[in-house]
C-alpha cells in the first residue's frame, strides 16, 4: 500500500509555470508506476501524464505535451509534475496517483490517489 500527498498548486497567471510534487509513503515506491491526472469542473477526470516506474517512459496528453514534464526520483520517492506556458484550461484539480506495476494511461487503473492540489490559470 501507499499514501500520496501532493503539493505545489496556486494561482498562477497564463503563460506562468508551477511545479507539483507528490510524495509517497513505503519503501517500494520504485514498483509503482505514477501519473498525474486532472479533473475540472463539470468534467470527467483526465490523464494528463504518466510515468513508468524506472521513469524511462512517459505519456502526455496532447494538451499538454511540450508544456508539460513528469519525472520521479526513487531515492525520494517523489513525482513531479513541472507545468510551464501554463493556459486558463488547465484549471483543474490535479491529482497524483499510483499502480503497482505498469502505468496506464487510464485513470480507472490506478489504485492509490493522492488527495489533489488546486490548480488556477487566471487569463
Amino acid at each position: 500500500q501507499v499514501q500520496l500527498v501532493e503539493s505545489g498548486g496556486g494561482l498562477v497567471q497564463a503563460g506562468g509555470s508551477l511545479r507539483l510534487s507528490c510524495a509517497a509513503s513505503g519503501r517500494t515506491f520504485s514498483s509503482y508506476g505514477m501519473g498525474w491526472f486532472r479533473q475540472a469542473p463539470g468534467k470527467e477526470r483526465e490523464t494528463v501524464a504518466v510515468i513508468s516506474r524506472s521513469g524511462g517512459s512517459t505519456y502526455y496528453a496532447d494538451s499538454v505535451k511540450g508544456r508539460f514534464t513528469i519525472s520521479r526520483d526513487n531515492a525520494k520517492n517523489t513525482v513531479n509534475l513541472q507545468m510551464n506556458s501554463l493556459k486558463p484550461e488547465d484549471t483543474a484539480v490535479y491529482y497524483c496517483a499510483a499502480r503497482l506495476g505498469l502505468a496506464p494511461t487510464t485513470p480507472a487503473e490506478y489504485r492509490y490517489w493522492g488527495q489533489g492540489t488546486q490548480v488556477t490559470v487566471s487569463s
